[in-house]
């Protein structure tokens, strides 16, 4: 036996931020031993690789494949070894979406493999990820008003987002974001009480609104009460699948139905009086070629694919030759493993477009994609509201990082 040898894998079920069951998996070495979980997400994209889960919501399906199945395959392996890990586990599911072992079996135990060799290697996890190269902390995009499936109120837009850009350091973007969530919360707590002060699923607040125009104006609101006007900016995920009526060819958005090319003036009008920079998922997730016409429009703005792509290089391919997108949403979860992953970011990377290590609306305490960004160098990171354990633990550990390693921040070089 090695030190690097992998000697036990188990599986549990812990609960995530929403209540609903998830699993925990344990890789153990004869020194070392780190775990990974794997979060879920409420709006969906129809190409992720699937869960494993039983007809009441359990995760005990994904448990039984880590105890009976994976941990079989993988235990005398070296923990070094991540892409032969990971495609020892590719290839006892044997299916092109995870079906038979469940990508949230998969991921959970590709991140728990990734954590135990950097501890038993005495390295931080981003230094293990990416190696001792220079790295560079990503910019925040803070979800801080909630709507959509994330949310109770009547908005269709899913997330409005805002993105501190023109900061000396991570730290100081992300207090300053923090003043810009707080003022929010005192706009919408004078305007409509403080009961509609209540958190969304990223921890975003969720007022009782049904416009997108109210929305963003209290978020610009908040920005200029502030005093940072012309240093963060605004964004949104739209999450449009979800208000897409498919039998009509419309969104229905704001008490109304919207064609294609209303949708496209909609998004343009917007960006024109709003500081928006950034728009996610604007149309259906399968509508490669109405994503392209919104980014040669707003040829400023970063478009960016979510439910589009769902970290598969295969569409991500498409889009690329389609020219759909300035940037990708990079979500581990909804492609299986790690090694899957880096693929997906590589060949972003290689033509030019910008990355967002993302979490899921249903998360937990492990702050590993705040690890995972820093140690691939990402643009951004989308870890929700400055709220909540399952949100802070991510920007906790970014700050942890950045005050060690005194590491520059990206959003200098963005703006």
């Amino acid at each position: 036996m090695t030190d690097f040898e992998i000697t036990d894998v188990k599986g549990l079920e812990i609960l995530d931020s929403r209540g609903n069951r998830t699993i925990r998996v344990f890789v153990k070495t004869e020194y070392a031993e780190a775990s990974g979980d794997a979060p879920a997400g409420a709006s969906k994209g129809s190409r992720e690789a699937l869960e494993l889960r039983d007809k009441n919501g359990s995760a005990l399906p994904a448990v039984s494949s880590v105890n009976n199945f994976i941990k079989y395959g993988i235990i005398g392996m070296d923990v070094r070894n991540q892409e032969g890990i990971d495609q020892t586990m590719i290839s006892m599911d044997g299916t092109p979406n995870k079906s038979r072992l469940g990508a949230n079996a998969t991921i959970a135990t590709s991140i728990a493999v990734a954590k135990t060799a950097s501890m038993a290697l005495g390295e931080e996890i981003f230094e293990y990820i990416g190696g001792h190269r220079r790295h560079e902390m990503p910019i925040p995009l803070l979800n801080i008003l909630n709507g959509g499936l994330h949310a109770g109120n009547g908005l269709k837009i899913q997330e409005f987002l805002i993105v501190p850009i023109d900061f000396d350091t991570f730290s100081e973007a992300l207090f300053a974001a923090v003043d810009v969530y707080k003022e929010l919360k005192n706009l919408i707590a004078e305007r409509y009480g403080k009961i509609y002060t209540a958190l969304g699923d990223e921890g975003g607040i969720s007022p009782p609104l049904s416009n997108t125009e109210d929305a963003l104006s209290l978020v610009y609101t908040a920005i200029k009460n502030s005093g940072y006007d012309g240093k963060i900016f605004m964004g949104m995920d739209a999450a449009s699948s979800d208000f897409y009526n498919i039998k009509e060819n419309v969104y229905e958005i704001d008490g109304i139905k919207k064609n294609d090319e209303n949708m496209l003036d909609f998004y343009e009008d917007i960006t024109q009086r709003y500081p928006i920079i950034y728009i996610e998922d604007p149309f259906n997730e399968n509508d490669f070629d109405n994503f392209s016409k919104l980014q040669q429009r707003l040829k400023n703005i970063i478009v960016v694919g979510d439910d589009l792509y769902t970290t598969s290089v295969k569409t991500l391919k498409e889009g690329i030759k389609k020219g759909s997108t300035k940037g990708v949403i990079v979500k581990p979860n909804q492609i299986g493993t790690l090694t899957e992953t880096f693929e997906f970011f590589d060949t972003a990377r290689e033509n030019n477009i910008k990355t967002i290590v993302s979490h899921r609306s249903g998360e937990t305490e492990d702050n590993f994609i705040a690890d995972l960004a820093v140690g691939l160098n990402s643009d951004f990171i989308k870890t929700g509201a400055p709220s909540r354990g399952e949100r802070t633990s991510k920007y906790n550990r970014l700050l942890e990082i950045e005050n060690i390693y005194n590491l520059s921040y990206r959003g200098r070089f963005l703006h």
